[in-house]
């Protein structure tokens, strides 16, 4: 079987699960060739400090099959790095399949590669999603063509049974999910569609400042890019 390179863009202060997630399910996948890809040379600390060290940097990436961007407050950075951006978007125009995991979606967008499609994000950040001519979907996972676009954190591996199914069929999904035991259960809601009215209230007031923050580089960046 040809071998499929997928590579996941890593940044300091990126949320592990975000990447870790998707990563699980894909390497389960005969032939898939992961890639932990970074700016610059040596270790990235995740939020939480969780050390990842890349297997190899933007300028020495090969072209990939699909691309994947995980989110963390880190994202603020990239979206005022046009070198990683430009990069994005020269590997999206040719890759299989473009994709993110929560507020990485908003990296894409801001890299040119949600125009015109159908994409979610973290359920915080959703509303960022038009900036760049993308259209919102307060889903857990959204495929639109070639564009797949996970929700908030936990959906990586959701996002990852999604992608796996689109390239190499659902029966190999389902042996992935079964084989990770993939049956999830939460103790507590976790969707701010199940979760208690004053609990989102009150979670969304307190990311406010973080919110405008982003949105901010996200208007800079569209207007940057031209993308508007």
């Amino acid at each position: 079987m040809a071998s499929l390179n997928v590579g996941f863009l890593v940044f300091p202060r990126l949320t592990q699960l975000d990447l870790t997630g998707p990563y699980e399910v894909l390497s389960r996948i005969p032939g898939a060739r992961l890639h932990l890809l970074s700016r610059d040379p040596g270790p990235v600390v995740a939020e939480g400090g969780l050390t990842l060290l890349p297997t190899g940097t933007l300028s020495d990436a090969p072209s990939l099959e699909v691309i994947c961007v995980p989110g963390g407050n880190g994202v603020n950075v990239l979206l005022e790095d046009d070198a990683v951006l430009d990069w994005l978007a020269a590997q999206g125009a040719r890759a299989r399949f473009v994709t993110s995991v929560c507020t990485g979606a908003l990296v894409l967008g801001a890299a040119g590669l949600l125009r015109g499609y159908l994409a979610t994000t973290h359920w915080l950040f959703i509303d960022l999603l038009p900036i760049f001519g993308a259209t919102p979907l307060a889903e857990r996972v959204v495929l639109d063509r070639n564009r797949v676009t996970g929700g908030g954190v936990t959906a990586g591996i959701d996002f990852g049974l999604t992608l796996a199914a689109q390239l190499f069929g659902e029966e190999a999904a389902r042996r992935i999910a079964l084989g990770l035991e993939y049956a999830p259960a939460p103790p507590y809601p976790g969707s701010p569609r199940s979760a208690a009215p004053a609990l989102v209230t009150g979670m969304a007031e307190a990311a406010r400042p973080q919110r405008e923050e982003r949105r901010k580089l996200c208007q800079l960046a569209a207007a940057r890019r031209k993308l508007g």
